[in-house]
């Protein structure tokens, strides 16, 4: 069998009939999965993509699927499409801004859906502090879970730039060592085990950030940079793919290019990335 050569690592947010930022229709996801599934495609986990990087292998046709944030459509549009795939994919989830409460339908289930609003509604409703109406609740992050759908790891606790927001770089990385034990400490709690992954919020991060995260327990950063992720890529630079709300080849495309690391290589240099 192959080997891989090279990881492509999906980036999504939002699987939603509500159009917008970031976001795929569900459609869309379907055929995205549904290609996977068509193609041979292996979907892995972080465990994985963290032994690939290590120097392990990994079957040629691999692919990690990330979600960030943890958005009330990842359970309602994308979990059900996930299991009819056989697919998995990994959620980087703010902790502080899940919720109590019970399982909310999912688009299959034959049931009243609730709302799912697109990206700007999504962050006027957490900024009015009404995160239940557009994020996961625990009980779906259990239930996805346990169905194998998604794995989860830290996007922080409370995605905040903390760069922008404290006058000192002191008082920065006071904050940021906060807001990671928070969601370390989260995760423990309510899934009984935390992971060396995380997702910077926004993409950012600079040198104390990532001193900050390595001092909580962090090993693997996942960056919004597009890279060629290799056995050579550096853990704390894992490159990945801002998916796009198309269903022409641009989807198998763009995994047969990250999928090559000199031809991906190429790719970026002639982009000028």
């Amino acid at each position: 069998m192959k080997a891989a050569r090279a990881l492509p690592v999906l980036m999504y947010h939002h699987v939603s009939p509500s159009p917008g930022l970031v976001t795929v229709a569900p459609a869309t996801f379907a055929a995205h999965m549904r290609w996977l599934a068509e193609h041979g495609w292996t979907t892995v986990g972080c465990r994985e993509a963290a032994a690939f990087l290590a120097g392990q292998s990994l079957p040629a046709k691999s692919v990690l699927i990330t979600f960030d944030d943890g958005y009330l459509d990842n359970w309602v549009y994308a979990h059900p499409v996930l299991a009819r795939h056989g697919q998995r994919a990994v959620l980087f989830a703010i902790t502080g801004w899940l919720g109590e409460g019970p399982v909310r339908p999912v688009s299959d289930s034959g049931m009243a859906l609730p709302a799912t609003p697109d990206h700007n509604g999504c962050k006027r409703a957490v900024a009015e502090g009404d995160h239940d109406q557009v994020m996961m609740r625990w009980s779906e992050v259990e239930a996805a879970r346990a169905a194998g759908t998604f794995e989860f790891h830290s996007h922080t606790h409370q995605h905040a730039r903390w760069d922008k927001l404290c006058q000192t770089a002191a008082e920065k990385r006071e904050r940021l060592a906060e807001d990671l034990f928070a969601s370390r400490a989260t995760l423990q709690a309510r899934l009984g085990e935390v992971s060396d992954h995380l997702c910077w919020p926004q993409g950012y991060f600079d040198d104390d950030y990532r001193a900050v995260a390595r001092a909580a327990g962090f090993r693997h950063f996942y960056t919004v940079d597009k890279h060629i992720n290799t056995p050579t890529t550096d853990p704390e630079q894992i490159g990945r793919i801002v998916t796009k709300d198309r269903r022409d080849g641009w989807f198998g495309q763009r995994l047969w290019v990250y999928s090559r690391p000199r031809i991906g290589a190429l790719y970026l240099t002639l982009r000028g990335k």
